[in-house]
């Protein structure tokens, strides 16, 4: 009998004995397809982990912005002023990243190419004088620019803001001393206009010291006709009378050599030079005679590039911060005259060699004092 039930259930199990029932072809099914295929696989779909980070990252991407929203309605209905001083804040520091990024993609191709800063266009050499040198003080050597006032001014603030909570004190301060802790990039478009035209007011003071520096070495010029057009030209700077070009141009022989020449300049001279080019004059005469032969250089070849690229290329922006570099204070002026006054300097810039860059120099006062509209 033992024997009958053994053959009896090998017969049910491998079909033999008959048809086998339903549960048995269901397992002898999966059985065999287990057999052929390996482990049954499970139907869910499982990401690879590099799809799981990406989905992490969008999706912590977008609640950071449901969160910002929020928190920006929040301060739009309850701290409007803080809102607008916290929009400025975010937006100044998008716009700064975007131009270190712009500044880092230049320099990497002057690396790359060989290329130096007088080599650039315009606006390459524009941008990386701009975000380089922005403030007070710019430094643009050549192809070395440095931006330690800047960097000096974030630092400051990034020090301030590590202890909890103490970002509301940078706030504070920058509301408080906006011009004195913030560069360009984070002033609003009215302290744009009040802040230039202080620093233009401190360099504004410089001029009649400098003019009476041009009528102190007439008698040390001993060409009688030079002589003779440089009192000229003193006399209608006196009179309010903005020069032409020819009567500048006449002058160039005293600026390339002694009196006036960049080598022969007395350091009270320089002194206020560097306050009208908005350089600080708390300097040694030497490194002073230095920073005023470079920056002078880098205006000089920012002219030629731009006299290649012609001033109607320019936006109304441009033709204004190019004629504030210059001297004039162009917070005030139209934009026909701004364009007008910037080709006055191109053509006088632009016949001028190195050796007479004193003069060039110079134009920042004698070409930007009496021009129509500077005088309030």
């Amino acid at each position: 009998m033992a024997v009958s039930r053994v053959c009896w259930a090998r017969a049910a199990l491998w079909g033999s004995a008959g048809p086998p029932g339903p549960y048995v072809a269901r397992r002898l099914q999966f059985v065999r397809s287990g057999m052929a295929w390996g482990a049954p696989r499970s139907s869910k779909l499982h990401l690879s982990p590099k799809a799981d980070m990406k989905s992490l990252i969008s999706y912590v991407v977008t609640k950071t912005k449901v969160i910002n929203g929020k928190y920006h309605r929040f301060l739009g209905r309850h701290f409007p002023r803080f809102y607008v001083l916290y929009t400025i804040f975010m937006k100044g520091l998008q716009m700064l990243w975007a131009d270190a990024k712009k500044a880092r993609r230049i320099k990497t191709n002057m690396w790359k190419h060989n290329i130096k800063f007088h080599q650039l266009s315009y606006r390459e050499m524009e941008h990386l004088r701009q975000v380089c040198a922005k403030g007070r003080y710019p430094e643009v050597h050549g192809d070395i620019i440095k931006f330690r006032r800047d960097v000096t001014k974030c630092l400051f603030l990034g020090i301030l803001s590590i202890p909890p909570f103490a970002n509301y004190l940078v706030f504070l301060l920058m509301y408080l001393f906006p011009r004195q802790l913030l560069i360009q990039h984070f002033w609003t478009p009215k302290q744009q206009i009040d802040f230039l035209d202080i620093y233009h007011a401190l360099r504004k003071q410089s001029h009649p010291e400098i003019l009476c520096y041009l009528e102190k070495v007439i008698p040390l010029i001993s060409d009688s006709g030079l002589r003779w057009h440089m009192t000229e030209l003193c006399t209608k700077m006196q009179r309010g009378t903005h020069p032409a070009i020819h009567d500048i141009l006449a002058l160039r022989e005293c600026f390339s050599n002694h009196p006036l020449g960049m080598n022969q300049l007395h350091a009270l001279q320089m002194k206020a030079l560097s306050r009208a080019m908005l350089l600080t004059p708390y300097l040694p005469p030497v490194l002073l005679r230095y920073r005023l032969k470079t920056h002078t250089t880098v205006i000089h070849q920012l002219d030629k590039a731009l006299a290649k690229l012609g001033i109607g290329q320019l936006t109304a922006q441009e033709v204004k911060s190019a004629c504030y570099l210059r001297g004039l204070n162009s917070t005030h002026i139209a934009e026909e005259r701004c364009r007008t006054w910037l080709g006055e300097w191109l053509q006088l810039s632009c016949s001028l060699k190195e050796a007479e860059l004193s003069l060039l120099l110079h134009n920042v006062v004698l070409l930007s004092i009496n021009y129509i509209g500077t005088r309030r």
